[in-house]
């Protein structure tokens, strides 16, 4: 069963995060992921990052993922 600990692990191991938090049921999911490696990407680059390191796991075991991604300083500034 895929849960949001599973997801978030995932995505830790494999990307440097400064910040990440993954909810969801079981099916549906929600991310937010904080990382340097988004500086000068895209919306849809970020996201593709993040399926990444996920792999096959988005392909059968994982619904549906929506996200939030940011740069740190993004996120400094979100967070206020």
């Amino acid at each position: 069963m895929v849960t949001p600990e599973s997801i978030q692990q995932d995505i830790a191991s494999n990307m440097a995060t400064t910040h990440l938090t993954v909810t969801g049921d079981g099916q549906h999911f929600e991310a937010i992921v904080v990382s340097q490696e988004f500086s000068g990407k895209s919306r849809i680059g970020r996201q593709q990052l993040v399926y990444k390191t996920l792999g096959d796991r988005m392909k059968g075991e994982i619904h549906a993922l929506s996200m939030k991604t940011y740069t740190p300083e993004e996120w400094a500034q979100a967070s206020n």
